[in-house]
C-alpha cells in the first residue's frame, strides 16, 4: 500500500514530532506498530505500563487490540483511575480501534465478566460505541474514507483518502455535542461493496474528535498511513 506522504515530503523530513514524548499504553495489543509510528515522526516514544509512566507526557495513544483485556489488565496494573484523570485533566489521547472503545463514555453492546459486570472505559469521548460492529475478523475489510481536518496534506490534487483497515472494527452510534465527525464509512452497492456489514443505508461513523480527543475505528499504524498520527501530533502541538 502507497503512503500518501513519501519519505521525500517535507513534513516527513521536518520531524513533526520533535522534542515531544508520546506514549502508548502497552498492556495488549498493536502497541508496537503505534510506537514506530510516534518515533517515525521524531517524537520520543514511551511504553506505558505503569502509572508513574504516565507523568510528563504530551499525548498518549490507546492502540487496537481486545478492549476487554486491555480493560482488565489497566485495573490490574493500577492505571485506571490514573488514566482517567489524566484525561480528564486535559492530557491528548488518540485512540484506534479498541482505543475508540475504551475512550467512549458509553458501549452499545458491552462485554460482561462471569459476574456479569460490563466492562469499564476510561472514558472521555461523549459518544455510544457497539464493539465487533463491522463483523469478526474473517469480515475484516479496506476502503478509502474523506477525513476531515487533514488539509495540512493537501496538494494541488487535494487532500488524498486516507486509505483504512477494520479488523474487528466498532462503529460510533450516538455522538454527544462538541464531538465532530471526521469520517463515515458509506452505504455501498452490494455488487460492489468494500466491506461485508450490512449498513442498512446508514453510513456509519469511523473517526471523531473532541477538544484533545481523537479516536478512529480503523488501524493508521498497520498500512503507513501517517496523516492521523501526524493530525494527533498537530493537536498536541494545538497547531489543529
Amino acid at each position: 500500500m502507497t503512503n500518501p506522504l513519501s519519505a521525500a515530503d517535507p513534513r516527513v523530513r521536518a520531524g513533526i514530532g520533535s522534542g515531544l514524548r508520546i506514549g502508548v499504553l502497552a498492556l495488549q495489543g498493536d502497541f508496537r506498530e503505534h510506537l514506530r509510528a510516534v518515533e517515525a515522526s521524531g517524537a520520543t516514544g514511551i511504553g506505558v505500563r505503569r502509572p508513574a509512566e504516565l507523568d510528563g507526557l504530551d499525548g498518549l495513544i490507546i492502540p487496537g487490540g481486545e478492549s476487554t483485556a486491555i480493560d482488565k489488565l489497566a485495573r490490574a496494573f493500577e492505571l485506571a483511575d490514573p488514566l482517567r484523570k489524566h484525561i480528564a485533566e486535559g492530557l491528548p489521547v488518540y485512540g484506534s480501534c479498541a482505543g475508540m472503545i475504551l475512550l467512549a463514555h458509553d458501549i452499545a453492546d458491552p462485554a460482561t465478566d462471569l459476574a456479569g459486570n460490563p466492562q469499564q472505559t476510561f472514558g472521555g469521548l461523549d459518544i455510544t460505541v457497539r464493539r465487533n460492529a463491522f463483523g469478526r475478523q474473517r469480515e475484516s475489510f479496506e476502503t478509502d474514507l474523506d477525513f476531515r481536518g487533514l488539509d495540512f496534506s493537501a496538494t494541488e490534487n487535494g487532500v488524498a483518502p486516507v486509505h483504512a483497515v477494520f479488523i474487528r472494527g466498532p462503529w460510533v452510534e450516538r455522538v454527544g455535542p462538541g464531538v465532530e465527525v471526521l469520517a463515515q464509512v458509506e452505504p455501498a452497492d452490494p455488487a460492489h461493496a468494500s466491506h461485508a456489514a450490512d449498513l442498512q443505508g446508514t453510513a456509519r461513523i469511523v473517526a471523531v474528535r473532541s477538544g484533545q480527543l481523537l479516536a478512529t475505528s480503523f488501524h493508521p499504524e498497520v498500512t503507513g498511513e501517517k496523516r492521523v498520527h501526524e493530525l494527533f501530533i498537530r493537536m498536541i502541538r494545538g497547531e489543529a
